[in-house]
This record gives structure tokens, sequence and C-alpha cells, in this order.
């Protein structure tokens, strides 16, 4: 007994030897120090093992090639534990490691031979994408990746293209000792490039270049700041670079893996670090792994991952509430932010999210700068998003009851379905004071009960039926099942609100007509070339205004341009939106309102304006004059306003 005493006295010393609640982790620094400012540990990992409620680990400048595993959260609130990068210096956090033996092959191609011990038990050579709504295009797909001075390279189809001469995007191509290559790949070639016994070889294009002259590195492990299991709760993320990661395809039916994984957790705040080069996603706010992941391809499979979840603690209480704020995520192939479940009750603000799923290797169905399932109560708001391919920049798919979608900026994302796609909801949900510019699709609904005001909408609208999946829809403010909606025929789309948008070309509404559920509009004005749906009573025409929108970044943000009539105010008196005016979402018959349950009003514009109350003006802008704008929407700050003299 005395023994044991002693062990675990010996294990607290280095906690008790810190100054209180305080770690520092430096790399000139050693885990058998005391983890003092100036005797800081070497890890973060070592930090974490150590860190109680209430702790703060600052990390000082410099690379860390690890993988955190945060063995225990905080306890509320107030009583977190907190990891930070350390005021004003850049602490990169990766799942790379640098890779130095490469000889030539031919043309541009080089190749390198790594021990499969190396990987330990997570060999991203060999560790197929796949899963749930997961689209292959008819090839494989490695979690791995090949970076050259901080930029990936594209993995090849074949093995014989990565042999040629490089063309715009340089390829890489990896075999690993007794895992099979595709069938299709020349017999010949295999044979005379294999890896040797144990081994990984992997091959890739630098043209121009000696890899061996740059910083060249490779995927080693899945993701960088994960808890192995859920119920980590009330931790804060702060101030890193977290990069390169080999993350797995997360469908909404298994658990969820980002380069960030808040696990089935409560509580996390991640803000204001950059997450970057993810082979799948970023930031990862989803549900748990079971025996049912990726076993569960249907609408009547997630019904059952429904199930189960709230058996295993889906709620208010024990999971979500998350806030994912300030942070700048992109190259991520799947999702800039995910979340099945688990994002439930967040707040995801501020964010600059581009570069998304541009590469399309691969595709599928859960490709978006944002993509939720189980959005319940979140607000997703003041989000700077473009630059997303298929399939959308906010993609919130089903049960994102009492969502509120407001005041983001959406941009040249090329995705089918647009700036913001809806699917299978049936409110309340409020997308409000949004400028959706993107040209190809801005909004796609296959929704019942969305209530779309004070937006600006410039591209086309498309409003799906023919959907008879049978659709959850809950308790107000609350993960309870109230019950399941089913059409026999078809999707009932419709019941939606729009009210006080401004509408640009080439933006038409006449989709909505063919709803089957009434839709309810008011105060919103048609510019030249678009054109109301039969729901508009009183609709403002103005078929020979052109208000000529244009988005363009300058060296300290972006700027939209565009041309307003102030005497729309006069033509036409609007109602202030409220919960009063928007009434019920008729599925779930639900209020619009605020996630506490008090009173919605929009009083304010996009750039933070109060709003006329008697009379707001029509769009995301509180407009004083009319005439010539120039505004500054990125970043939002008090000088963003610059506004021209009249037509």
């Amino acid at each position: 007994m005395k023994k044991c005493s002693v062990i675990s006295m010996s294990l607290l010393v280095p906690a008790l030897a810190v100054q209180a609640g305080t770690f520092h982790v430096a790399p000139n620094g050693r885990d058998s120090n005391r983890g003092t400012e100036d005797a800081p540990f070497r890890t973060i990992q070592h930090a974490a093992d150590l860190a109680q409620p209430g702790d703060i680990i600052t990390v000082h400048e410099g690379i860390y090639r690890e993988r955190v595993n945060p063995p225990r959260g905080g306890t509320s609130e107030d009583n977190r534990i907190t990891y930070q990068a350390a005021p004003g210096e850049k602490v990169v956090v990766t799942g790379s490691e640098m890779q130095k033996s490469w000889e030539r092959v031919t043309n541009d191609t080089w190749r390198t031979t790594i021990p499969n011990s190396f990987f330990g038990k997570f060999n991203p050579y060999c560790d197929l994408i796949h899963g749930d709504w997961f689209g292959a295009n008819g090839r494989r797909h490695h979690t791995g990746a090949v970076y050259l001075d901080g930029d990936w390279l594209t993995e090849a189809a074949h093995f014989e293209n990565v042999l040629a001469p490089a063309g715009r995007s340089p390829l890489w191509f990896a075999m690993v000792d007794g895992v099979p290559v595709e069938a299709a790949e020349p017999e010949y070639l295999v044979k005379r490039f294999k890896p040797a016994a144990n081994s990984t070889l992997i091959y890739a294009q630098f043209p121009g270049v000696n890899p061996n002259d740059k910083d060249v590195e490779i995927n080693v492990r899945q993701t960088v700041f994960t808890p192995e299991k859920g119920g980590v709760h009330y931790l804060t993320l702060r101030g890193f670079d977290l990069r390169n990661g080999a993350t797995p395809w997360a469908p909404p039916t298994a658990g969820q893996i980002g380069i960030v994984s808040a696990y089935w957790c409560k509580g996390w705040i991640i803000e204001d670090n950059q997450i970057s080069y993810s082979t799948c996603c970023g930031i990862a706010l989803g549900k748990y792994s079971d025996e049912w992941d990726n076993r569960a391809e249907s609408a009547e499979g997630y019904v059952g991952t429904l199930t189960r979840a709230l058996t295993n603690g889906w709620n208010r209480a024990t999971v979500g509430g998350h806030i994912v704020r300030n942070n700048h995520i992109h190259h991520c192939e799947q999702t800039g932010v995910v979340g099945s479940l688990g994002c439930s009750f967040s707040t995801v603000t501020g964010n600059v999210i581009h570069d998304i799923h541009i590469r399309q290797l691969f595709g599928g169905a859960e490709m978006a700068g944002i993509k939720f399932h189980g959005a319940i109560d979140v607000e997703i708001s003041r989000n700077h998003i473009y630059r997303c391919g298929d399939v959308s920049g906010i993609w919130l798919d089903w049960m994102a009851q009492g969502a509120h979608v407001t005041g983001n900026l959406l941009h040249d994302n090329t995705g089918g379905l647009g700036d913001i796609f809806l699917e299978m909801q049936h409110g309340p949900i409020l997308v409000a004071n949004n400028l959706l510019l993107s040209k190809r699709m801005s909004f796609a609904l296959n929704s019942q009960g969305i209530a779309a005001v004070h937006n600006l909408i410039t591209g086309p609208i498309q409003n799906m039926r023919s959907d008879t999946r049978a659709t959850p829809y809950h308790r107000a403010h609350s993960t309870q099942l109230a019950g399941m909606h089913q059409d026999a025929a078809a999707n009932d789309s419709g019941d939606h609100r729009l009210y006080n948008n401004l509408f640009v070309a080439p933006c038409s509404l006449h989709a909505l007509d063919n709803s089957s559920l009434p839709c309810f509009a008011g105060g919103n004005v048609f510019t030249k070339g678009t054109q109301p749906s039969k729901f508009e009573a009183d609709a403002l025409l103005k078929p020979d205004f052109d208000p000529g929108v244009k988005l363009s970044q300058r060296a300290d943000g972006w700027y939209l341009d565009f041309t307003l009539d102030p005497s729309w105010n006069a033509e036409q008196v609007r109602k202030l939106v409220t919960t009063e005016l928007l009434g019920k979402a008729r599925v779930p018959g639900c209020a619009f309102e605020n996630a506490d349950g008090s009173p919605l009003r929009i009083d304010t514009d996009y750039l933070g304006r109060k709003r006329n109350e008697q009379n707001p003006f029509p769009g995301p802008f509180e407009v004083v004059r009319g005439g010539h704008q120039i505004l500054k929407v990125w970043p939002v700050g008090s000088t963003a306003i610059s506004t021209g003299s009249g037509q």
C-alpha cells in the first residue's frame, strides 16, 4: 500500500509545482519539466493529461506534430479547460510529418519509401474514404495527402497517371505492402514499382523542384484535436493553426471526425483558429460511433440513428450548445463544419469558410460549407461563405427546427443547390438579413415552414417536391419527438413566409407557385428580370430598375456596390417582421421565435443598424438615403458604410 501511495504522489508533483491553473507548452520544453513559463512542457498532450477543470494550457510559438486527445473537460461554462495559443504567437498543430528522402523516378515524378511502422496503427495511404451517401466516382480515394510548401497535391486515379509529365495539378499515388491495388492498374507497372516488404511507397510529382530542398509533408494522423470518447465537455480551443488531417467521410449516420471534433460533447468554444487542409471535414460537432456506423444509408436508417441517439442522451443538458466563432476554415473536401445531432443548440458565427469541396474528386450527399442534421435552435450568423462546390454553402438537412440563419454573406458557391439548401424541414426556420449572391442558385427548398425576410437574393430559387420520406418534428426548443410527418403522394411543400426581401435577376419566385400548401408574402421588391409568386398580394414591381449588384474584394475587405431607390418606402408601407406576423409553422405548430422562447423582432439590419419599425426598408440594409451605395460587407464594423450620391 505504501508503494502505491508514493507513486500517486509523484504523479501529482508536476501539477502541484505549477502556478495554480496554468500550464505552458513550448518547442524547447520537456515533458519532465514543471510546465511553468520558464520550464514548459514539450507536448500539448502532456499538458492535456494533467489539466483539470479551470486550468489554462498556453502553447507557445512553433510547430507541434501531434494529435491531442483531451481526456477530460470542464464542469460548467465558468469552470472549463482552455487550450490557447500564446497571444501574438503563431502555433501550428498538424497531422502531417516532414518527408525528405525522395528519389527521382522519371519526368517530374519522385518517390519515397516509408516503413509501415512509422504510421503505427493508422496508415492513411491504405485508409479508403467510404461510408453512407459517399460517391467514389468510379475510383479509390484515400485519407492520405502529400503537401508541397503547405498546399496539397491531388491523388491520382491510376498509378500510370503519376508517372506521366505533370499537368496543372501535380499528382501523388501510394502503394502499401500487403494491400492490393486496383485490378485496373497495369500488372507490369505494379510489379516493377511495388513497395518493399512492410513499407509504404509514395510517388509524387514535383514539377521543376527537388522535393528534398522543399517543405514536403505527408499525412500521418487522422485528426488533430479530438477526444477518443464522448462526454468531454466545456473545452475552449483558441488561436491555433490546425491543419493537415487524414479525416474520414462524415455522414450523419456515423461518428463524425474533423481536424477538430467535439465528439458527442457539450459546451465547447472553438474560436479564432485557422483550420485547413482536411481530407474531409474541418470542424465536427457530431455524433458518437456505434455498430451502425455507415450501415444506415436510408431515411429509415437515419430515423433509427435518431432513435438510438435519444436513448443515448441527445438532449440540451447532455450534448451540443457549442460556440464556433471567428475561425478561418478552408480547403476541406467534404465540409467546413459538419454536425449530426451533436450540433444542436449551437452558435456558428463570424467565421470565414471557403474553398470547400472545390477539387470534387469524390461526390455524395454531404458536402457544404456548413452541413448540419438536427440543428435544433442553432444560430448560423454573420459568416462569410464562398467558393463551395457541390452541394451548397449552408445545408440544413432534417430537424433544424428553430434554427436562425441571419446576416451571412454567401457568394461564388457553385454547387447545384446554391447558397442555402433546406432539406426536409418542417419549420419554423428563420432566414433573415442575408446576402445571397451566388448566380447558379441562391436558395433551394425541399421543406415547409421557412421564413425568408429582409434578404438580398440574386440567384434562382428552387422549390422541390416529390419526396415521400417520413421525417421527424419536435416539441418547441427540444429534441423530444412530437411526431413524424409524411405525405404519401409528395412532400407537401409550402407554408413559407417571404417578407421585405429584395430580389435581383435572375431570381424568380415562380418556383413557389407549385407549392401545395399556401405561402405568405408581402413587402418584397422585384427589380428588373425578377417575378413574384402567385402568393404575393402587393408586390412592388420595378421591371425597369437594375440595382447593378457587384461584390468586389479590396485590401481591407469585401464591398458591395449597388443602387437603391428611396421611393420604395414611399410607395409601400411594410410591417416590421415579428413573431406575431410570422405566426406558426403548420406541421409542428410552433411559433417563429428566439431560442429562449422570447418573441422575435427583426429590428436591425445586416450592418447592425436599427430599422424603421414603422416602415422598414426592403432588403438587408436599412437605407437612410437612396441612390448609389458602396457598403463594406465583410468584415462588418462601425466604419463599414460608404454611401454615394443619388442615381
